[in-house]
């Protein structure tokens, strides 16, 4: 697992029209309690990056027309997908929706778009404006990259979460976002069953604290995750062999072992913050 910091602050340098990038989200309203904040700061993002684009996707077929006279009214660039929820019909996880949502846009970016990159990102966090120049510089030599961030709740961090992944064009076309649940509602969500994947076919995978990420916990309250370098004891249990190894585990035992052993944690030790 590679670790790193991001070196690059806001600057005054051009913007760059080389990178072509995805950002795909999936997006609803229950969740989307900071919208116009979310869309301003992917405005500042599109400003920095010409070739970039956004790319939300929902299932609330009455929240389409909305989303698209939003992205009129901020001045942005990209699309508004719909999809279905395809799930077992005794499936009560929200899960579903999510992994849903990103293979709905997973499927947009080859089929549609020529982008070298999908960057997944979640409504309910703002980054960085430099946030894909950083990401890109990052992931040479790699197939994907993830910048970890506060989860809410107090929950602690998620170094390998779907709110700031990257993946490069080759490892999109191999893989399929997709999630599994288990009798009782429990769930493996779609982040960690793609870090499974990315292990089983063998893609280089970094991870770290690269970029500035603000989680909002509602419209006012927000715990922010700033660049800095991987503590010993995150490496550890985050490195591609443990994770494999636990996501693998959980298949078995029909039980989300890492998700358990990481609130365990946080009842004896507190959330871990480094």
């Amino acid at each position: 697992m590679g670790t790193g910091v991001n070196d690059n602050s806001r600057d005054t340098q051009p913007p760059d029209e080389t990178v072509s990038v995805v950002i795909g989200v999936p997006v609803n309203r229950a969740k989307a309690y900071i919208l116009q904040m979310f869309l301003e700061n992917q405005r500042e993002i599109q400003q920095h990056y010409l070739a970039s684009q956004l790319v939300l996707a929902t299932v609330e077929r009455d929240f389409v027309d909305e989303l698209r006279s939003l992205f009129v009214s901020t001045g942005l660039r990209g699309a508004v997908l719909t999809y279905d929820v395809v799930k077992p019909y005794n499936s009560v996880s929200k899960a579903w929706n999510i992994a849903c949502g990103r293979e709905a846009i997973r499927k947009y970016v080859l089929s549609e778009t020529e982008a070298s990159y999908l960057l997944c990102m979640d409504v309910d966090m703002t980054y960085d404006p430099t946030v894909v120049g950083t990401l890109v510089k990052n992931i040479r030599g790699h197939d994907a990259i993830f910048s970890g961030y506060w989860l809410r709740d107090n929950h602690g961090i998620a170094l390998t979460g779907g709110g700031c992944c990257m993946l490069d064009r080759r490892a999109l076309a191999r893989l399929t976002f997709r999630c599994v649940e288990f009798k009782g509602g429990e769930a493996i969500l779609d982040d960690s069953l793609l870090e499974l994947d990315l292990f089983r076919l063998e893609c280089r995978v970094k991870k770290g604290f690269f970029v500035s990420i603000s989680h909002y916990e509602n419209k006012t309250q927000a715990r922010h995750m700033h660049p800095h370098r991987v503590g010993i004891a995150m490496r550890m249990v985050n490195s591609s062999v443990v994770r494999y190894a636990l996501i693998r585990a959980s298949l078995i035992l029909h039980i989300h072992l890492p998700w358990r052993l990481k609130m365990m944690f946080n009842r004896l030790y507190g959330p871990l913050s480094d």
